[in-house]
């Protein structure tokens, strides 16, 4: 018999666990100050249209996962379904974005543990994180599923200590959050779209397709997952609202400070011990997920040959891992963390753009939700990419052509087979 498939041993609350893991982590610590920023007072309308967006990205990533089971999530799917070029510029796109989300990772970790530090001194940590946990990556140190339930865990119970003593505490100005500037329509979608910084886990359900008992039920894990997350985000963002209203835009870890201002020094300490946990476990296997994706571009050889590089004594992907965290370093040395978290968005929603698209392809023998799902989240992704930052827009349009520039001229060189 053959045992080339992956066991099927996972119900639906394994994969509503470890949706959760992928989408409650460290972009909660930092994505609400960027997002006000952008949305002001309409800041939750933002965020609801974030998730419903999500939804509409999820199922049609579980409903291609399912007829095309593959860790290779939209990269393999666009190959599949459209060609070799579009699963190509997914794969760029989860690369690019990943990438700026470890830059923002390792600025957000920084900023938590040095709050009193010059931006310099945050770049200089959050360098010297990413290249510890290189370090680590390289000799085969991964986080295993109990490490990512136990950081589950810990972020849960740090978020409700904010919620709680943000709650039970004296508010700054618990009406400055209703009566202060808002964003209007493009502050509003900028602010959705900087919310996939955040969000960005939550297919990752949908790769577990070959590992679930019953594949079918997935959408109803996402459904709970993101119920679940959406909650979250929504009692967290309310809570720090009211306590530092129209100041959560300037505030560059706002849960810690709201939790400070509250509940005194020792909740502040407990926040950011917190929040660099997360950082750490997200930087983590970001550093190790984005680098596997480079190994598999490779060995299709929609990147250079020589990233396809596996180290024969820890089997790892030493190059693709080594030039993936020399990029994350210049991205700290040359961004602030907004600019990060948008470059970031945009690259995931190219990514998911890509996925609806190969949804919309799929045959109807193969569908299990409607077509309409898969044409709003195709839509709204290009809106929301173009919604963001103008800087994080035109730096990841830019990146993006680089990648395409490089596979034209990869394939002309004859380094790839015919397309």
């Amino acid at each position: 018999m053959s045992q080339s498939h992956l066991a099927r041993q996972l119900g639906t609350g394994d994969a509503v666990v470890i949706g959760l893991c992928a989408m409650i982590g460290a972009g909660v610590f930092v994505v609400f100050a960027p997002a006000a920023q952008a949305a002001g007072a309409d800041l939750l309308i933002g965020l609801v249209i974030a998730a419903v967006v999500a939804f509409c990205n999820a199922v049609s990533a579980a409903q291609l996962a399912i007829a095309y089971p593959s860790s290779g999530g939209a990269y393999h799917f666009g190959r599949i379904v459209l060609g070799p070029w579009w699963g190509f510029l997914a794969g760029w796109g989860f690369v690019i974005g990943k990438t700026a989300s470890c830059a923002a990772m390792a600025m957000t970790f920084a900023a938590h543990a040095l709050p009193e530090a010059s931006s310099w001194w945050h770049r200089l940590l959050a360098a010297a994180a990413v290249v510890t946990l290189t370090a680590a990556n390289l000799r085969g140190i991964h986080r295993t599923a109990l490490v990512a339930r136990v950081l589950l865990g810990a972020t849960l119970l740090t978020l409700g200590m904010v919620i709680i003593v943000c709650t039970a505490g004296e508010a700054g100005n618990p009406d400055a959050w209703r009566s202060g500037d808002h964003g209007g329509l493009p502050g509003v979608l900028q602010a959705a779209g900087l919310f996939f910084f955040a969000f960005a886990g939550f297919a990752r359900m949908a790769t577990l397709a070959e590992e679930v008992r019953r594949p079918q039920l997935l959408g109803r894990a996402i459904l709970i997952a993101l119920g679940i997350a959406v909650t979250v985000y929504a009692l967290v963002a309310v809570s720090l609202m009211r306590v530092l209203g129209a100041g959560l835009s300037d505030a560059l870890t706002p849960a810690a400070v709201a939790a400070e201002a509250t509940g005194g020094t020792w909740a502040g300490v407990v926040v950011r011990v917190g929040a660099m946990a997360a950082c750490l476990g997200s930087l983590l296997a970001l550093l190790a997920g984005v680098s596997r994706t480079v190994l598999a571009m490779a060995r299709e050889r929609d990147l250079p040959r020589v990233l396809a590089s596996v180290d024969t004594r820890h089997h790892v992907p030493d190059h693709a891992q080594v030039v993936i965290s020399v990029g994350i370093i210049v991205l700290v040395a040359l961004t602030d963390v907004r600019t990060a978290i948008g470059f970031s968005s945009f690259g995931v929603l190219v990514y998911y753009a890509v996925t609806n698209l190969a949804a919309l392809r799929q045959p109807r023998e193969e569908r299990r939700w409607p077509r309409a799902l898969n044409v709003v989240g195709l839509v709204a992704c290009v809106v929301l990419a173009l919604s963001l930052p103008p800087a994080a827009v035109l730096m990841a349009a830019a990146v993006g052509c680089i990648g395409v520039v490089g596979r034209v001229a990869h394939q002309r060189a004859g380094g790839t087979a015919a397309q």
